[in-house]
């Protein structure tokens, strides 16, 4: 049976998680916006209020949230700031790994490791050289003795200057391409160097540097699966993350639309609102509807993954439309709102530099694109 009401536990998550955006992140978001402030204190009061991390099993101390119920958290971190939502749900990302593939060592020792204390974790899959085409990276993973040593470098990496644990994706058998990869769990004490970190247009509240691995030893018992088995772990990862990233689109997207519903309401021109000017109608529908069709393909793809039915397409979708309808309305928000929309001193211009992101990491929108029509033509 189908159905779009939210459980009482659901709604109850949202309210939660929404006191949680409105109180503790909107309050700092111009200024770390401004300053590049990483959110480390918002980060810790996640953790604490077991927003962090919640998609760690019970079993292991975590919330053990679902797919659906991530979204809905995103939805609100990303509605509030989604710089620092994206520093809290890259820890999710980077643990998810350990999660999907790891085995219950790995699970008891390292997702116990972030629900006992406050700790940050970091998933290094791009390189400069290698960013939509994640099997051409070229860190290598070389078997000595009882461990692996590391050497190569990632970039654009979440968390990473300020992260305890990395799950790294580096290849054990160069000559094989993408069937050479594989994916480890390291610790920073094993030595990660964090190199420089970017300057970037939005989410500056969130955090992303070069790392350096240069001769980093890691027991064997750290890789995840087998050698040669990373590139799956990294698909089907993001395949179960990207709903996530499309949550987050929405809830920019919704803000803009929040915003800018608020300030037509209240200015004045041709002697009415802008809500009785019928061109502002109309930007105001359209807005609404793409708001709430992104929502929809976003939830869909999180009930499949919590079905454990195939998502591919379906994730690509959600994430693809939702980051273009995030670009879309915050600008139609910024235009709405005028010269007032291009300043400062307004949240949607701000809305508009975060949302951009959206349509790039996680899997740019190119690539969502050859993921659904690759999907698609196998279904003909």
């Amino acid at each position: 049976m189908i159905g779009f009401t939210l459980s009482e536990e659901q709604e109850a998550l949202r309210a939660r998680v929404r006191e949680f955006a409105e109180k503790e992140m909107k309050p700092k978001a111009r200024e770390y916006d401004e300053n590049g402030t990483y959110c480390m204190d918002v980060m810790r009061s996640a953790f604490e209020q077991k927003i962090m991390n919640d998609s760690i099993p019970k079993i292991y101390g975590g919330p053990g949230h679902s797919n659906l119920e991530s979204a809905i958290i995103t939805e609100e971190l990303g509605a509030a700031c989604m710089g620092m939502g994206t520093s809290i749900m890259a820890n999710s990302l980077a643990l998810a790994p350990i999660i999907l593939f790891g085995n219950d060592a790995q699970k008891e020792k390292y997702l116990r490791w972030h629900t006992r204390e406050f700790r940050i974790a970091a998933f290094c899959l791009t390189e400069r050289e290698a960013g939509s085409d994640a099997s051409a990276a070229k860190t290598v993973a070389l078997r000595e003795g009882d461990e692996y040593v590391i050497n190569g470098a990632k970039c654009f990496t979440t968390n990473g200057g300020y992260a305890d644990l990395f799950v790294v994706f580096a290849s054990t058998a160069p000559s094989k391409g993408p069937l050479g990869m594989s994916a480890f769990i390291v610790e920073k004490s094993m030595g990660v160097e964090v190199g420089k970190a970017e300057n970037k247009m939005g989410q500056r509240a969130s955090n992303q540097t070069e790392m350096h691995f240069k001769n980093v030893r890691v027991p064997a018992e750290n890789i995840i699966g087998r050698e040669g088995h990373g590139f799956k772990v990294a698909m089907g990862t993001l395949d179960r993350t990207r709903a996530g990233t499309a949550a987050g689109a929405v809830g920019i997207a919704r803000r803009a639309l929040e915003e800018a519903v608020a300030y037509a309401n209240t200015r004045i021109q041709f002697g009415a609102p802008l809500t009785k000017q019928q061109a502002i109608q109309f930007k105001l529908a359209d807005m609404a509807t793409k708001v709430e069709a992104a929502r929809l393909l976003t939830w869909q793809a999180a009930w499949l993954a919590d079905n454990n039915i195939r998502q591919s397409k379906e994730s690509a979708m959600a994430k693809c439309f939702a980051g273009d309808i995030a670009m879309q309305v915050t600008t139609e928000a910024v235009q709405i709102l005028g010269g007032n929309g291009y300043s400062k001193e307004y949240p949607v211009e701000k809305l508009m530099r975060d949302a951009k992101l959206m349509q790039i990491y996680e899997g740019t929108q190119e690539i969502q694109r050859l993921v659904i029509a690759r999907e698609v033509a196998k279904a003909r």
